[in-house]
């Protein structure tokens, strides 16, 4: 039997399953920080289940924990149907890890190319996935296309080469964890659809989990496994990529005007019937990303210890 043969299927994380590593864990991952509220579903997939499924409401814990536990479940396990679906509706089309690989492959050429040598400094580049869906640019737990499990050691994700090349240099717990949080401050990702964001942002977490796991024989620390949620809750969000804003924010706008005055026959003024002016979004009628009147979406600069927009990084 050959070692891919030994390799164990895929295991679905539940979101029951974070609650074992912290009790806030769960929340903060369905935190949007743009909004002030929870990530919302953003896809009609779910509705046939009843109230608090719609396209526009939020995702909360008890709906998808207890014996709901298994309403969110990767790409792989859902069914040929849904697979379709989705690709139609969203173009969601997951890539296999090999293909992932060698694209990672490209751009850590290109950061060699750029002149760059010190490991530190890898640690502290920043890498963003676009229309993540499941993260597998940055961590690949699992084949997206298969549900293969892959072993920590074999991971090829942009954030797994940072945990690896950390693992190399770095020994002790705190050190460790030291440089792996300023490895998840400099990954970043953002996805449309509210259930690919949170298995994304779940696979993140899982993979510290799973890295520590492996490195020391331990589970980390419940304050590690916090701060690193919090640090993904931010890294990864909901957004419309090609307008920059939170995913159907944008609306029309309803103005009134002073309507104009008629005189009678008896020149008594008689006022006109007032009629609202529908104007469209600014930036989607004059598809312009600066101009949207929907909700920016918010990022952390870590660095800088503020929030920033992602549009204003694009002017940049």
């Amino acid at each position: 039997m050959s070692d891919k043969d030994k390799r164990p299927a895929l295991t679905d994380v539940r979101e029951d399953d974070l609650l074992a590593l912290s009790a806030q864990v769960l929340d903060t991952l369905l935190r949007d920080h743009t909004t002030g509220q929870n990530i919302f579903w953003a896809t009609h997939d779910y509705e046939a289940l009843g109230r608090g499924y719609d396209y526009h409401a939020p995702i909360l814990p008890e709906l998808i924990t207890g014996e709901r536990g298994m309403v969110v479940r990767p790409r792989v396990l859902k069914t040929k149907e849904q697979q379709t679906d989705r690709a139609k509706d969203m173009a969601e089309v997951f890539t296999p890890s090999w293909i992932c690989n060698a694209q990672n492959n490209l751009v850590d050429e290109a950061w060699k190319d750029e002149g760059h040598t010190s490991w530190e400094h890898y640690i502290g580049a920043n890498c963003l996935e676009i229309t993540c869906g499941e993260a597998p640019y940055l961590v690949s737990r699992y084949d997206t296309t298969t549900g293969e499990a892959i072993p920590p050691s074999e991971r090829i994700g942009l954030l797994d080469r940072k945990i690896h090349v950390i693992n190399r240099h770095v020994g002790s717990p705190d050190e460790w964890l030291r440089w792996v949080r300023l490895a998840y401050q400099h990954t970043y990702g953002y996805e449309w659809q509210g259930d690919n964001l949170l298995l994304a942002r779940m696979n993140l977490l899982v993979s510290f989990a799973e890295y520590y796991s492996d490195h020391f024989g331990l589970q980390p620390p419940e304050s590690a496994v916090a701060e690193v949620a919090e640090i993904i809750s931010w890294n990864l969000w909901q957004m419309d990529g090609l307008k920059g804003v939170v995913p159907d924010s944008c609306h029309e706008v309803v103005s009134k005007h002073k309507p104009a005055q008629q005189l009678d026959f008896f020149a008594v003024e008689v006022p006109q019937e007032s009629k609202p002016k529908v104007s469209p979004c600014p930036g989607c009628s004059e598809d312009n990303i600066y101009k949207h009147n929907g909700k920016y979406c918010k990022i952390r600069d870590w660095e800088a210890n503020k929030t920033i927009r992602f549009i204003d990084l694009i002017k940049k």
